[in-house]
């Protein structure tokens, strides 16, 4: 089965004899890079391109064309090399396209000598760029994994290069568009190696998801039908240095997220029978914290596969024990006396030992997910972190917005005590839905109707805090419509502490006032955005972030009300206006139907543990639970305080 891979996201070779296959709407320059753990090429000669298309495990094409086919051979590699980049290149000066976005999306295929094709991947939002780093096979712990990149230079070659850590890039791009410009007649690029062209593979179509070869792209989850996928990292031309060692600001102004428990050297080596040593940050990514993002979400990838191993080796077990016991039962002469007795007991004995060499295998992987766990945790920046998390202690407002929100914890059955940081991108391309209604868990089955909603008004009110605490001040402003008075407990600390830039909106009026601006916000946005005038905005205008809190409703919404808050949520998320919602979707039945796309396209969360959430490759349903600050804890008062002081300086 083929994995159709999105920015960010990576899968497992099963086999290290491979071909890359490209496919482009127009002539480009196929090459690879050979980089070592940190993805730094040494030299040009770490460099295949049509000028030196062959170097060890790695061969390409001579030319230009729309269809590439590079031979890669994982095991022929030299051991410094830990990264292998697939880049992709137009041709200046020939009167071709100069940017991709001139052409089709290219596509790049991972598939066996054979043809068998493990992993695609489509490069989509490519425009200005004329150079693109595609793919990236990397090695993590003796196992190799592709990752899909779409790495965009709108520079070119040149700039591409350089960001591989090569110092001469413009003469090494002017070499190699030399090169590529003067070949003839395409030439198929053959396997590499010493041994002669590789054996064909057997194609098994089986997925592999052992630990711990581990996944370090973005996950995704679905909640029932409806899929949460956080963003993929964004193209831009340079990476962002990541920084270690410390906390505060960089040299450069940015902020460090390195945590003082965080070894900034590698650790020991394991012993040949220990597990490798787990170290927070150690996925791929341009800044410390998108590979800690990365981290958490092949976390979250590696525990959804092995429980799915456990529970296939646990059901295979069970079927072959009930077709043993089929046989012995079938046969008359041993249905009863000794020997059915020896056939039924030998059938639950290899049951039994199935059964414990599955879970012998899941408790390793487990033991080593904790441990990851119990590193990676206190590592975590503060959008990322719980709130009793040292890094809250240490709080300081944010200089620049983060890459992804923790919106609360996944776990599942058969290991409660894992938890999962469960992280969305931001900016909110959905809006959240916070259930007040009895969802059916049992946590829900024991509280009323007045405890559920106030302990999801809890929720909302942490989330808001939250999403105010990371970004800077001024760039995010949270606004909260309350027809009937009922959230002024849950969000008094946002409003005593100033965080909250308008008090709530209560009353008849309240809510239509809110609504008519806030809409008349986006329309102005998409106009300027469509006719490139920003320039002719109101004056005083806010440019950041707004999210918009609905509670109770629809208790106080007419028709039109309702009408407005459906257009803020399918249209505000593109001009950075976003939804939240405190609400019993059984309460709103009185509109019928036409508020169905409205609940579907905002993200569900329950203020009590709930397993509503599923995964999209095997389907597990995962619990999810918000994260509230400890009780007593004066953590959030804290945070909000020093957000206040920020946004208001002179209050």
């Amino acid at each position: 089965m083929t994995a159709e891979l999105v920015r960010g996201q990576n899968h497992a070779l099963p086999r290290t004899r491979l071909e890359i296959r490209v496919s482009a709407g127009g002539p480009v320059v196929a090459g690879a890079t050979l980089g070592d753990e940190h993805g730094t090429v040494a030299g040009a000669e770490w460099v295949a391109h049509p000028g030196a298309p062959r170097l060890p495990g790695v061969e390409v094409l001579r030319q230009t064309s729309a269809g590439h086919r590079l031979a890669v051979d994982l095991d022929a590699l030299p051991a410094a090399v830990h990264r292998v980049g697939v880049l992709l290149a137009l041709l200046p000066g020939t009167g071709g396209p100069a940017r991709f976005g001139e052409l089709a999306a290219p596509s790049v295929a991972v598939t066996g000598v054979d043809g068998t094709e493990i992993a695609r991947y489509t490069i989509t939002g490519l425009d200005a760029e004329a150079a693109v780093v595609a793919l990236e096979l990397y090695r993590r712990q003796d196992a190799w994994k592709v990752r899909a990149v779409g790495q965009g230079y709108a520079s070119g070659l040149p700039a591409l290069l350089a960001d591989q850590g090569l110092h001469q890039s413009h003469e090494l791009a002017a070499s190699i568009h030399t090169a590529a410009a003067g070949t003839g007649t395409p030439e198929a690029a053959g396997s590499p190696g010493p041994d002669g062209p590789p054996h064909a593979a057997a194609a098994t179509g089986t997925i592999d998801y052992g630990h711990p070869a581990r996944r370090s792209g973005p996950a995704a989850t679905s909640a029932h039908d409806e899929h949460l996928l956080p963003h993929s990292p964004g193209p831009g031309d340079g990476p962002e240095p990541a920084s270690v060692g410390g906390t505060g600001a960089t040299t450069d102004g940015r902020i460090s997220y390195a945590h003082p428990r965080r070894q900034a050297s590698a650790p020991p080596p394991a012993a040949p029978d220990e597990p490798a040593r787990p170290v927070a940050g150690d996925a791929t990514g341009w800044s410390m914290e998108e590979r800690l993002y990365n981290q958490v979400w092949g976390m979250f990838e590696d525990l959804a596969r092995t429980a799915a191993s456990y529970r296939s080796a646990v059901d295979f077990a069970d079927l072959r024990m009930e077709q043993e016991l089929d046989r012995v039962l079938s046969d008359p002469r041993s249905r009863i006396g000794s020997a059915g007795d020896q056939g039924r007991e030998a059938a639950r004995a290899k049951r039994d030992e199935l059964v414990d060499r599955a879970r012998e295998a899941f408790e390793r992987d487990i033991a080593q997910l904790a441990a990851e766990s119990e590193v990676v945790e206190p590592a975590l920046p503060a959008a990322f972190a719980r709130w009793d998390n040292p890094v809250w202690q240490a709080y300081q407002v944010p200089t620049e917005a983060p890459m992804a929100l923790r919106i609360g914890d996944l776990h599942l059955p058969e290991r409660t005590a894992l938890r999962i940081p469960m992280l969305v991108r931001l900016p909110l391309e959905r809006g959240l839905w916070i259930d007040a209604g009895r969802s059916g868990s049992d946590a829900a089955a024991l509280m009323d109707a007045e405890q559920l909603h106030g302990l999801a008004l809890e929720t909302a009110a942490a989330l808001a805090a939250r999403l105010l605490a990371i970004h800077p001040p001024g760039a995010y402003t949270v606004r909260v419509i309350d027809p009937a008075g009922s959230a002024a407990v849950a969000f008094a600390q946002l409003t005593a502490s100033g965080a909250l830039s308008e008090p709530l909106a209560t009353g008849a009026q309240g809510p239509g006032a809110v609504l008519e601006g806030l809409t008349r916000r986006v329309d102005l946005l998409q106009m300027a955005a469509r006719g490139n005038a920003a320039d002719a905005l109101p004056p005083g205008l806010d440019p950041g972030e707004q999210l918009l809190i609905v509670n109770d409703f629809p208790h106080g919404f007419d028709d039109r009300t309702v009408n407005r808050l459906r257009y803020i949520a399918d249209e505000g998320p593109s001009v950075g206006v976003h939804l939240m919602m405190v609400a019993d979707r059984e309460e709103a039945a009185t509109y019928g139907p036409v508020l169905d796309p409205l609940w579907r396209s905002l993200l569900r969360l329950s203020p009590v543990p709930d397993d509503h959430l599923a995964d999209p490759w095997v389907g597990h349903t995962w619990t999810y639970e918000p994260i509230l600050p400890p009780r007593g804890s004066e953590v959030l008062g804290q945070v909000l305080g020093q957000v206040a002081g920020d946004r208001w300086p002179w209050g």
